[in-house]
């Protein structure tokens, strides 16, 4: 019964489960069964024109890159750690990949919401940086300054010990922060950090196959799954969410196994231990997205990208708010600010990402594209998340989402 148990946990741990319970949800909603929103689909097309004029603007040839945490290293046209990495005598691809994933595990994991008031200044540019880019420079320039690193002749990679013992100090002073420029869920970022470096110590069979223990050697342990070269794009999330899964901040567990981003909503029904159990994962597959370069560029071949969902985050979920595809039954939502394990907030990160794989549809179908030539990912990157954020400050001087979620650093 225990094996069982863990099985169904365990199936909460997949892409697969998070699009058929999110389907589910719209689903729901669609027959007006849910508390705190009904949807109006007739509004879709407009969401779609928004988002394709943002993509044209940003990719006029329409050569959209996926959404992953690489383009935010980019800054004024200049791709920061490519002119980092590209200088560098690697010994071998592996070695390349393996600092990718070091760095973007550790970047990912740095990028929930900054808050509005904090900015990063850049010294090679002079320009203060907020939110998701700013956190990125920064985490960037951390990297590069060895700051993970336990070994000081060796500054680009993290390591377990000294991501274990990472001094909340360090991480401020990095991050610029001060009483003048304040950043939303410092502990909790370091928190996380030092349970990353724990946990990769504690899993050395996965990730110190080609070295000492450190994120990076997630990349060997994927590699070691490829099949004939190839490497399915939810093969990369199901490694990331059971091996990394227990670094959270303890939330919901089943049969012992930690759920990660999964939350309750009495909706969700099913024939087992599940029922009621809405996964969502959207840092999990964030990061997902953000490792499929490193991997196809020490030569593998990623499959299935479309295998992955939209990200239920509050750029793409404000885009269906503002554009009132999704509406508050009670308009007073809108003002209250609701904790991250609400069911309105469950609700709105579930429905989220249902409507981007309908938007992503529509999107393809305006252009004569297919999954294959316009992933869901870039879909995302174009794209939705941009629109998100444009109409988000069309809205509001401050750019702020429609809806206020009280977060800890670790969700969104």
């Amino acid at each position: 019964m225990a094996d069982a148990l863990e099985q169904q946990a365990r199936s909460l741990l997949s892409a697969g489960a998070v699009r058929a319970r999110a389907g589910e949800m719209l689903r729901i909603g669609l027959a007006g069964g849910l508390n705190h929103f009904t949807i109006d689909l007739d509004r879709m097309d407009g969401v779609a024109e928004a988002v394709l004029a943002v993509t044209r603007k940003a990719y006029p040839a329409l050569d959209v890159p996926f959404h992953a945490r690489w383009r935010h290293f980019v800054i004024g046209g200049v791709d920061r750690w490519a002119g980092l990495a590209n200088a560098l005598p690697w010994p071998e691809r592996a070695a390349r990949a393996r600092a990718e994933f070091d760095l973007a595990i550790v970047s990912v994991l740095l990028d929930a919401g900054a808050g509005a008031a904090w900015r990063y200044r850049d010294a090679a540019t002079g320009e203060s940086i907020g939110r998701s880019e700013g956190l990125a420079i920064a985490s960037l320039e951390m990297f590069a300054s060895g700051l993970f690193s336990g070994d000081a002749s060796s500054p680009f990679r993290a390591d377990a010990t000294a991501l274990a013992n990472l001094p909340l100090a360090s991480l401020a002073s990095a991050f610029q922060v001060s009483d003048a420029n304040p950043l939303l869920g410092l502990d909790g970022r370091t928190d996380l950090l030092r349970c990353l470096g724990k946990q990769v110590s504690k899993r050395a069979e996965v990730f110190g196959l080609r070295d000492t223990p450190r994120p990076g050697g997630l990349f060997d342990y994927i590699a070691a799954q490829a099949n004939g070269g190839a490497i399915a794009a939810p093969a990369i999330l199901s490694a990331v969410l059971n091996q990394l899964g227990p670094i959270w901040p303890s939330r919901l567990e089943l049969a012992g196994v930690p759920l990660g981003d999964c939350w309750r909503h009495p909706a969700i029904t099913a024939d087992d231990a599940t029922a009621g159990l809405v996964p969502l994962h959207k840092l999990s597959q964030w990061l997902s997205y953000s490792l499929i370069e490193p991997l196809q560029r020490a030569g593998f071949e990623v499959t299935d990208i479309d295998g992955l969902t939209g990200l239920a985050e509050y750029r793409n979920g404000g885009l269906f708010v503002d554009h009132e595809v999704l509406r508050l039954r009670d308009a007073a939502d809108a003002e209250r600010a609701h904790a991250v394990d609400s069911l309105l907030v469950v609700e709105w990160r579930a429905l989220t990402v249902a409507l981007l794989d309908r938007l992503a549809e529509l999107v393809r179908a305006k252009l004569g594209r297919t999954p294959e030539t316009l992933p869901l990912a870039s879909v995302l990157e174009g794209g939705s998340w941009a629109a998100g954020r444009a109409i988000a400050f069309a809205r509001r001087p401050d750019g702020s989402p429609p809806l206020k979620v009280i977060s800890d650093g670790t969700v969104f």
